[in-house]
């Protein structure tokens, strides 16, 4: 009986840490295991927050605030796949839990790629995007549908370490789908962003002159604009350099693992949700003080005030102002000798 209990006992700690197996110490697959629910449930957490901080802000009217709520909805996805739960055996569940695994960091991924192209077509080419949203989905879901698919109809799925991937008996395939794609994508992203900085400064420094509140109102909505993105392909290459680092241990000793390089794996792997709350949503936090909080949730859940505007007619601010605009609001707010009414600003 007490053989049968060990042989158990034996089969579920192979189940749970198929990789360190040989140790007679099984402490440190609680410590991976535990670690991975731990940061897979802070990521989760603050994929949670910043939903709720889009809803309450109203953060999904323009087609920028709209692809950050995709991004946080593929974030909050693929931080789901890290605390399904212990490492599954061999079958459909492990199967599901890779491709569920593998399609959100995909997602993630490319939103974030697709953000930075969406900021560097308006601004480096002077493009306007709007019409390029239903594209952008069909690429943010349709490439990792591919890129997922494919180790799954190969049969390449399987235990993998603390969570099901791509199994060890393939790394071509784990470089091929998402380590080289990765890497190559956060290094586009950074010259993407050094050529938005530089053409952003250069058009800051030719703003400079006689006051204009449109332009300095543009100055700073471009630089709060690009001043949290840019950190993105940073904080992407930090959350995904010890993972790169253990794969490649992986797949030159594959039977030798190392419990440091596979706990730094599992503590920053799963933090892509905490990663991108802390940079998209860095401007939010400083709106939601205890006034701005309680003021927005008033506003959310409990204010039905509709306000209309007045348009009143035959209102001027100035005397004997004569113009030629053929414009039927001849409203003036201020006046000065050099300045005609058509060239008024809002």
């Amino acid at each position: 009986m007490d053989g049968v209990h060990q042989a158990q006992a034996d089969s579920n700690s192979s189940s749970r840490c198929p990789f360190f197996v040989a140790d007679s110490d099984d402490y440190r697959c609680d410590v991976i295991l535990a670690m991975k629910r731990a940061t897979g449930t802070f990521s989760l957490i603050a994929c949670l927050f910043m939903l709720f901080v889009i809803w309450l802000l109203r953060r999904y009217n323009s087609l920028a605030q709209k692809m950050i709520l995709s991004l946080t909805i593929a974030a909050f996805f693929d931080s789901v796949a890290y605390v399904m739960g212990e490492s599954h055996p061999e079958g459909t569940l492990c199967d599901f839990q890779a491709w569920w695994l593998t399609y959100f960091d995909w997602s993630a991924l490319v939103w974030v790629c697709l953000i930075t192209l969406n900021l560097y077509l308006n601004l480096v080419k002077e493009i306007r995007t709007e019409r390029y949203e239903i594209s952008y989905h069909v690429v943010a879901w349709g490439v990792p549908l591919l890129m997922s698919v494919l180790p799954l109809l190969k049969g390449f799925y399987g235990p993998a370490g603390a969570w099901c991937w791509i199994t060890d008996d393939h790394m071509g395939w784990r470089f091929g789908i998402w380590y080289i794609p990765l890497f190559t994508l956060i290094f586009l992203m950074t010259c993407c962003y050094a050529r938005i900085i530089s053409v952003a400064n250069d058009r800051m420094q030719s703003w400079l002159g006689t006051f204009n509140p449109e332009r300095e109102r543009r100055k700073v909505s471009l630089a709060e604009e690009i001043r949290p993105l840019k950190w993105y392909p940073s904080v992407y290459l930090l959350v995904s350099i010890f993972p790169l680092l253990n794969r490649l241990h992986n797949a030159v000793f594959p039977a030798e693992p190392v419990f440091v390089l596979t706990l730094l794996h599992v503590l920053s792997a799963p933090l892509h949700g905490l990663a991108n709350a802390l940079v998209f949503g860095k401007d939010a936090w400083s709106q939601l003080s205890n006034t701005g909080f309680k003021l927005a949730l008033q506003s959310r859940l409990c204010d039905n005030t509709r306000i209309g505007e007045y348009h009143p007619a035959g209102v001027g601010y100035t005397v004997g102002l004569e113009s030629d605009s053929d414009d039927e609001d001849n409203n003036v707010l201020f006046y000065s000798p050099d300045m005609s009414l058509k060239d008024r600003g809002p």
